[in-house]
């Protein structure tokens, strides 16, 4: 049974006084009812436009298919450069082509829209992917040569690893040549791989190689490349992918050195800052706190304070301040006609820090069960962090059934200030504290409070 694939068409055309219509079809139809457009600045996507999504229909091989359609109209002085369309609220599709004061025409599939992209108007994108496809054909034979000599030293591969090196060499030098005039052409000058003159027959004179050559063909001034995805997609995979170990301190020590190697490239200030930013925000996701601490102390404070935002360090510094391995953000409170700190509490080994609520059903069901689970364990000390509207309710159930804890009231609810420092969007959120205060776990309920002291 032939399988059918459908394509998202997307046409920019040229019209009256120099504007230029973007002109798209989707089919089959998207679950969506937006289209965007950005302008790709290096790590930023600018907003360029966007436009609603009409339904419509089409006949495609002899049958009637659901589609969809949008238009854009760029302005006469849209300046040239990568551009992205970004489509679907669930499961956001994007695809990056370059414009150059030219109509462009291309289909693709919005499911894969990067394999399946072809472009029927368009010198310059045209180009780029005739040569990416040969490019990427004629490498893959030269790796392939290159593993296998690497996976048997013994075998007599040089003549062929010579004849798909001069081959991977033939076509990087034709396309240089026939783009020179076009916005491309740095592009493509900087998309080779440095490849050795030689075939290598150890595992670590491969990776050397590749590590060691990574950059020799990027030019961190160039203008084109720096206002494109290009070295930001460059510098993603030098740092994450070349640079790896399985070892955490080995990966550690290797993301910091991978770090210094790309920086020291980058001569443009901005185009600097805006790379470390980008970095602090993909080791975000991995809440790799050691890394962040080392991009801000050692190289984004270090920048021009005109280029630092304080804005972005304050977020940065609030987002992760209640992580493991941080200090618990301070706060004081009134107990027993005393005022007490977090900070300075120094009667027990371990505290459990549980912000609460007598508003919520599953606190006023696991508050007793902690209460009575530690009420022998003297090392270990609760502070119920309670957060309320008023104090009426949770004045008479503490003195009641909290007895031996300390228990402070937070009023405003979600809108309290330590509420916010600790990122508490629900309760109960339990932290355990070392004696210093320092953070060690963060327990997802009862349960995983339990196994966690249990285990220490």
């Amino acid at each position: 049974m032939m399988k059918t694939i459908f394509y998202f068409i997307l046409f920019i055309t040229s019209v009256a006084n120099a504007q230029y219509s973007i002109k798209g079809t989707m089919s089959p139809k998207i679950v969506s009812d937006w289209v965007i457009l950005y302008k790709v600045e290096g790590t930023k996507q600018v907003f360029v436009s966007n436009t609603t999504i009409k339904i419509d229909s089409m006949t495609i091989s002899g049958k009637k298919k659901a589609i969809s359609r949008f238009e854009f109209t760029l302005k006469p002085e849209a300046k040239p450069g990568a551009y992205r369309i970004s489509y679907r609220t669930e499961g956001e599709g994007f695809l990056d082509f370059f414009f150059n004061k030219e109509n462009i025409s291309f289909i693709f599939n919005p499911d894969y829209p990067d394999q399946t992209v072809s472009f029927s108007k368009s010198s310059e994108n045209k180009l780029y992917k005739e040569y990416s496809a040969a490019i990427s054909k004629a490498q893959s034979k030269l790796d392939s040569i290159q593993i296998a000599a690497v996976q048997n030293p013994k075998a007599d591969l040089k003549t062929a690893y010579q004849k798909a090196y001069k081959k991977v060499n033939t076509i990087q030098n034709k396309y240089v040549e026939v783009s020179k005039e076009k916005y491309i052409a740095p592009i493509i000058k900087a998309s080779v791989q440095s490849n050795s003159t030689d075939i290598l027959t150890s595992v670590d004179a491969y990776l050397f190689n590749i590590k060691n050559t990574f950059f020799n063909k990027l030019d961190f001034s160039n203008k084109t490349l720096l206002n494109s995805s290009f070295l930001t997609d460059r510098i993603v995979s030098y740092v994450f992918y070349i640079n790896y170990s399985d070892d955490n301190r080995t990966q550690q020590r290797l993301y910091k050195e991978s770090i210094e190697t790309v920086l020291s490239k980058i001569k443009n200030q901005t185009y600097k800052r805006d790379i470390i930013e980008f970095l602090i925000v993909q080791f975000e996701a991995y809440k790799n706190l050691e890394i962040i601490d080392y991009l801000f102390e050692n190289k984004y404070n270090k920048l021009p304070e005109a280029l630092q935002s304080a804005k972005f360090k304050a977020e940065k510094k609030a987002l992760f301040a209640s992580e493991v391995g941080r200090t618990a953000p301070d706060f004081s409170w009134k107990e027993n006609g005393k005022t007490l700190k977090l900070s300075t509490l120094n009667d027990a080994e371990k505290y459990v820090l549980v912000f609460w609520s007598t508003t919520c059903s599953h606190c006023m069901r696991e508050m007793p069960l902690l209460h009575t689970y530690l009420k022998n364990k003297k090392n270990i000390k609760v502070i119920a962090f309670a957060l309320e509207d008023d104090a009426f309710v949770w004045e008479n159930y503490s003195k009641t059934n909290l007895n031996g804890w300390h228990n402070v009231l937070g009023l405003n609810k979600w809108e309290n200030e330590t509420a916010k420092a600790y990122q508490i969007f629900s309760t109960p959120s339990y932290f355990v504290l070392d004696k210093n205060k320092k953070i060690v776990a963060k327990p997802y309920d009862i349960d995983e409070v339990k196994e966690y002291l249990e285990k220490k």
